[in-house]
């Protein structure tokens, strides 16, 4: 679970026994001791400006370090501590996972069980519905279709606490089937959400009791909760921005099972070495081995069904660093971040959770501990090449948009700057960025799938089933061939378009002026180079509320605030403005005024109108987010 709207989605994990792999010129060798370990962590911490961690790293069989360090709370210089309870965000996701997977053992439950079946009760939207039912792994593996929910439920923060039923009343908008579900995947948070309501109706359990009963209280987690209750007042970090300044008050999420449980390190050094055990910690079973195992694999997607090794399983999902391949999950609130990673081969895993939005000292954290875990490790063997067949190579081969958005919000950006242009020589399989950007190379090891050049499981699929042409799935997104001339049209006609609205206010620079000194005779044409400009001014005024929205987009956008009624308004005006200048614009195509003149000002409102528009079909015009 995370506050921003466009999350990393990074998840590391760990091992030990071989030779040590080379060390690039300007990168530091990985800590060879736990005392150096701390020590780098310390730096890391005073490098990004993040007050405290907490660590467990463990093997299978025991912990071999757990620790605190640096401060839980600034203000009252309060260290640190293998007891002190940090938010987890979305590693809390494994927990619903865990409690499906114990009653499918049970026999009360299958992940193939159509939702709708189970919980009537609870709203959601899916056109598909009798060919394609959204069923319970599809909760799970976020292959619903569902938009993630919206920002009004982001900014939900009823302390009460509520039920989870209803929290997931809500707000259900966001819970409509975008494609046929079990296709794409999809970070979606309702769903693990609504899951978790199911095991309420199937247990008679308020979900976090039932997590207490067979989770927290087996694995020796005591102190684990889902709610601000006396135990995290007590020994809770207090939680800081990524300036490690601003004090970042508790968030009472709207779908609690998907982000809220709160922990120690000592804790979750319990919690990794259940993975690592496959199910059971020190003798005691939570899960079977045979459901850990389908925790750690996809299987709903098109993609995972076409043998697509990567993919984001039952709450826990695969990455990768230097050919070794991880699972785990990470996670995120505001003001905490955290990982849980693992890696079942190496019996080894790591979990660190630090008390600041920094993202610096999250990725250079994992980076520290990863590379301390595998400095020793023989990586795995990549599977040898194949190559692609070129009647196969020429049907993909192209240029691709992303089709399967996390927020659909963000769909009218990904549509314009997320294209990707796939090229294909033999066994080699090359993705870049259509504008900017370095691409990344796989090596085919089937005609249709291919890993990453030290990678030891595939991460490309060259998808078959889709309707509507050639798809890709890479990276846990799917994409879609396009032509390219419509990508580089699109891109095209947006460029000139903003670059013509730029000029409407160089312009005014110099007619207004001419104008206030009476060089501008009459002015039957005025309207002709006011309404353009006033489109301008409106829509780089609506750009302006919106940018500034998202230094902090949950509270100034998930409410009625200054920010989230300005870009409404200003979204209507610039709409209405654009349409304006068009008429105003044709009005004057017979009036006495300078045809340049004339001409910049068609230009103007036409652009404008282009860019109206297309915001308009995207849904960006008027969105009343505190309601979306």
């Amino acid at each position: 679970m995370t506050k921003r709207i466009a999350v990393a989605s990074i998840v590391c994990l760990v091992a030990l026994a071989a030779p040590l792999p080379a060390q690039q010129p300007d990168e530091p060798a990985p800590p060879d001791s736990i005392e150096e370990l701390e020590r780098r962590v310390g730096e890391i911490l005073a490098e990004h400006d993040t007050p405290g961690v907490g660590i467990a790293i463990v093997s299978r069989d025991e912990p071999l370090w757990v620790a605190g360090v640096g401060k839980a709370d600034v203000a009252r210089d309060l260290d640190v501590t293998p007891d002190t309870m940090f938010r987890i965000g979305s590693t809390s996701k494994g927990f619903v996972s865990l409690a499906i997977l114990r009653l499918v053992e049970q026999g009360r439950l299958s992940l193939d069980d159509p939702v709708r079946g189970i919980v009537p009760e609870i709203e959601f939207e899916n056109r598909w519905e009798r060919t394609d039912p959204v069923r319970v792994v599809h909760l799970l593996e976020h292959t619903t279709g569902w938009d993630d929910i919206h920002l009004a439920e982001y900014a939900w923060n009823d302390p009460r606490p509520a039920s989870l039923r209803e929290g997931l009343d809500f707000h259900p908008d966001s819970r409509v089937s975008r494609w046929r579900p079990g296709t794409r995947s999809s970070y979606c948070n309702s769903g693990p959400a609504v899951a978790a309501h199911i095991v309420e109706k199937l247990t008679g359990q308020r979900f976090e009791d039932h997590v207490e009963e067979h989770f927290f209280e087996p694995l020796g987690m005591p102190n684990a909760t889902y709610f601000d209750n006396a135990d995290y007042e007590r020994l809770g970090a207090t939680l800081y921005g990524a300036d490690g300044v601003t004090v970042k008050p508790y968030w009472h999420i709207s779908v609690r099972p998907s982000g809220a449980i709160n922990v120690s390190a000592r804790e979750m050094a319990n919690y990794v070495r259940m993975y690592l055990g496959r199910g059971a910690l020190d003798g005691v079973r939570v899960v079977s081995e045979a459901s850990l195992a389908r925790m750690e694999r996809a299987g709903s997607t098109q993609a995972a069904r076409e043998g697509l090794e990567a993919g984001y399983g039952l709450g826990n999902y695969t990455s990768f660093e230097d050919g070794f391949v991880f699972q785990g999950h990470n996670g995120g609130v505001d003001g905490g971040l955290t990982e849980m990673s693992y890696l079942p081969q190496h019996g080894l895993g790591y979990a660190f959770m630090i008390n600041s939005g920094s993202g610096g000292a999250f990725r250079a954290l994992s980076d520290l501990i990863r590379g301390y875990l595998t400095w020793n490790l023989e990586q795995p063997e990549p599977p040898p090449a194949a190559t692609v067949p070129p009647a196969i190579a020429a049907t993909y081969a192209g240029t691709y948009v992303p089709i399967s958005p996390r927020p659909e919000m963000s769909r009218f950006f990904l549509r314009l700057f997320g294209a990707r242009r796939l090229t294909i020589d033999e066994e080699r399989l090359t993705l870049t960025p259509l504008l900017a950007g370095a691409g990344r190379e796989y090596v085919a090891v089937t005609e249709r799938l291919a890993r990453r050049r030290d990678g030891s499981i595939t991460r490309l699929a060259l998808l078959q089933g889709l309707e509507g042409g050639p798809h890709i799935e890479a990276g846990s997104e799917t994409w879609k061939r396009v032509p390219a001339a419509l990508v580089w049209g699109q891109l095209g006609l947006a460029a000139a378009s903003l670059l013509t609205m730029v000029t409407a206010p160089l312009f005014a620079l110099v007619w207004i002026p001419r104008r206030l000194f009476g060089k501008l005779k009459g002015a039957p044409h005025l309207s002709a180079r006011v309404w353009p400009l006033l489109a301008v001014i409106l829509f780089f005024l609506f750009l302006l509320v919106f940018g500034l929205a998202f230094g902090d987009p949950i509270p100034r956008l998930g409410r009625i605030t200054v920010h989230s009624v300005g870009q409404y308004v200003l979204g209507i005006a610039f709409a209405a403005a654009a349409v304006w200048s068009l008429v105003a614009v044709f009005r004057a195509r017979r009036a006495e005024i300078n045809r340049a003149a004339w001409w910049h000002s068609a230009a103007v409102a036409c652009s404008a109108g282009v860019v109206g528009g297309y915001l308009l079909y995207w849904g960006m015009i008027g969105l009343r987010t505190w309601a979306y």
